[in-house]
């Protein structure tokens, strides 16, 4: 519950801007809120943190995005794979989950489990790749969307 409210506080903020990236990373987050996933499994962020936290994080990791904020240099999103660093210097959230998607589909490798319903909807829905055999959530998000055309 506590994601719906970080959510809405930053909808409201993103309202009055024209900031599309922070709409985008923010659509990515509430589509893990609106399948009931935690937006925390896929986006981890660091505020003016020492690299060694940040490092230590990494370490313990097996797949997901990593948003460095720093007040003295530029924001770094990082995707981590087992525990490493695998592409790093990205400049948004919503780029990062599409490289994200690209590695986990080309490697051929399984969606992290507490983000399966998130990843379904981004590769059969939004990419229209493999689009056959929906999960029920997947599906029901599918066809309000086709109503909403």
């Amino acid at each position: 519950m506590r994601y719906l409210f970080t959510f809405l506080n930053a909808f409201s903020i993103l309202w009055d801007t024209d900031d599309i990236d922070a709409g985008r990373d923010l659509l990515i987050k509430g589509l893990c809120l609106y399948l009931n996933e935690d937006p925390g499994d896929l986006v981890q962020e660091f505020i003016d943190v020492d690299e060694t936290i940040v490092e230590g994080a990494i370490e313990k990791t097996t797949m997901g995005i990593f948003t460095l904020k720093n007040t003295a240099s530029e924001d770094d999103v990082r995707i981590v794979l087992e525990g490493v660093t695998v592409i790093q210097d990205l400049e948004t959230v919503a780029f990062a989950s599409a490289m994200f998607l690209g590695l986990i589909y080309s490697l051929n490798l399984s969606y992290p489990k507490k983000l399966s319903c998130t990843f379904e909807v981004l590769q059969k829905i939004i990419m229209e790749l493999d689009g056959g055999v929906l999960s029920y959530k997947a599906q029901s998000l599918k066809t309000k969307l086709h109503q909403c055309e």
